[in-house]
């Protein structure tokens, strides 16, 4: 296990295995960045064309490894491009954490001397290198080389309550994260619905100062309650779904979140079968749910004084004899009807189950978490979330949260006429559960959720794109699950928690 520690000293002279710098771009050419301006003055007039004969021009997103033959203490220097010295973010110093994270291998310790003046970067600097040091290989027959055992951040910013509060922050975030990962990553066949919840049972217990009740309910009693999305979902499948319900109420709360998230553990699309090779990365139709879940644990671990309710409906959409068929009628929870359409579009009937469950505990702001559709990939591409609902405050709180920690999302809108389809395209139920027209399928979906929140303040998050990366890793993301969304959810509970409740 690695520890973190803030220290203030100077990059050149600190003694460890590797020390990381960053490089900016100037007007006068490439120089190392703030944090690392020591090694700068050891290498001298000597380090520009060093790079330059290396091909290293500072750019986010390139590394280059120097034995530093004594110029430094350190026996090995790792300088990570960060781009405009004008133009450097703090996603641009996180992402460049996780590049040296995932360039060191086999170091007892490390020192990053990145851009680390003050908490916000401070945070940066911890997630980015937590984020960048993971690795899965929990079905490999030989273990991943395990991380270092020491990260020390230099920073003037020692003696900062809220530079050591970021540190916190960002260790229990990037383990919220890289606990979702590892679920998006396990294969389906060992993450059924029964074992997923069991899974959350069991991190419960390992999360012993979380003061966060589990409550499983298997699928007798979901028929029993009437969930009948969930269930119609998962009859196909002979491994039967669950609902995971998570609660944290600490004292003095003001504000009740509820959190509902897609956990639909594989999905075939059902008798609207999907294309063979579309199948490949459906492990990952469960990182809505994964994420709610380790973002309520992540709060509670950091005691944010913020009511808590996430539900996670978890089913395997599979083909057999008992499977249901488009034109199927469901019953939903709550008693509204549904007309199936199409099988493959089966997260929007447990989120609805689900979320009609969450507003039973009257929260005062519901957000959902879902990857729910491939025209929101479409339209935003793979890295950027898409985001909608019907209250603008919270959509501003939610894209704000996801701005200050670096996650991509842009606004989407619902146009009426996609409720008017929602209500309309159905002549045997209430609902229509799918378009009937090819466009705007990210929008008719959020427009068929908006049905089931009863005029709550609602958010929808659709991280169909950026929930699983089946390219190259880059920055601190890795190939497989991003661990998408836990830290805008946790940023936006501690925003809410220092708000005074709407009225």
């Amino acid at each position: 296990m690695t520890t973190y520690n803030l220290r203030k000293g100077s990059a050149e002279k600190i003694r460890c295995d590797v020390v990381v710098a960053g490089v900016v771009q100037t007007k006068k050419g490439l120089a190392v960045a703030p944090g690392g301006e020591g090694i700068g003055a050891a290498y001298g007039r000597r380090l520009r064309p060093l790079l330059s004969t290396m091909g290293f021009e500072g750019k986010p997103g390139e590394v280059v490894t120097l034995p530093t033959a004594g110029t430094v203490r350190s026996p090995l220097l790792i300088l990570v491009g960060l781009g405009e010295e004008s133009a450097l973010t703090t996603e641009a110093v996180r992402r460049a954490a996780g590049l040296a994270a995932r360039t060191v291998s086999n170091a007892a310790n490390v020192a990053v001397a990145l851009p680390a003046a003050d908490a916000d970067h401070v945070r940066a600097v911890v997630e980015g290198y937590a984020l960048g040091c993971y690795t899965f290989s929990d079905f490999k027959s030989t273990p991943a080389p395990e991380g270092p055992g020491e990260v020390i951040v230099l920073s003037d910013a020692t003696r900062s309550k809220e530079a050591a509060a970021a540190m916190e922050t960002a260790q229990v975030v990037a383990a919220a994260a890289n606990q979702v990962r590892s679920w998006v990553n396990t294969p389906p066949g060992d993450l059924t619905p029964e074992k997923f919840a069991a899974a959350v049972e069991e991190l419960k217990k390992q999360k012993k100062s979380a003061k966060v009740t589990v409550k499983v309910t298997d699928d007798t009693a979901l028929r029993a309650d009437g969930f009948g999305g969930i269930v119609g979902v998962g009859q196909g499948s002979a491994n039967p779904p669950r609902l995971v319900q998570l609660t944290y109420k600490p004292r003095g709360a003001k504000t009740h979140l509820a959190l509902v998230g897609k956990g639909i553990t594989y999905d075939s699309g059902g008798l609207t079968l999907k294309p063979g090779p579309s199948m490949t990365t459906m492990k990952s139709d469960m990182a809505g749910a994964a994420a709610v879940i380790a973002a309520t644990f992540a709060i509670a671990e950091l005691g944010l004084p913020i009511a808590v309710t996430a539900l996670a409906p978890m089913a395997e959409n599979m083909v057999s004899g008992t499977a249901t068929r488009p034109g199927d009628v469901l019953t939903m929870y709550g008693g509204k009807t549904v007309e199936v359409l199409n099988t493959d579009a089966e997260g929007r009937l447990v989120l609805a189950d689900a979320l009609v469950k969450a507003i039973e505990t009257e929260p005062d702001l519901v957000v959902d978490v879902a990857t729910l559709t491939g025209h929101c990939v479409v339209a935003l591409g793979e890295r950027v979330a898409g985001l909608m609902g019907n209250d603008d405050e919270l959509m501003a709180a939610v894209r704000s949260a996801a701005d200050r920690v670096g996650e991509a999302v842009w606004p989407l809108p619902i146009p009426e006429e996609m409720g008017e389809k929602v209500r309309g395209n159905s002549k045997v139920a209430d609902l229509a559960q799918h378009n009937t027209e090819r466009w705007g399928g990210a929008l008719f979906a959020a427009a068929f959720l908006r049905e089931f929140v009863d005029g709550r303040p609602w958010a929808h998050l659709d991280i169909a794109g950026p929930s699983f990366n089946d390219k190259a890793p880059h920055g601190h993301t890795p190939f497989g699950g991003t661990g998408v969304a836990v830290a805008t959810l946790v940023e936006l509970a501690s925003s809410l928690s220092s708000t005074k409740q709407r009225g």
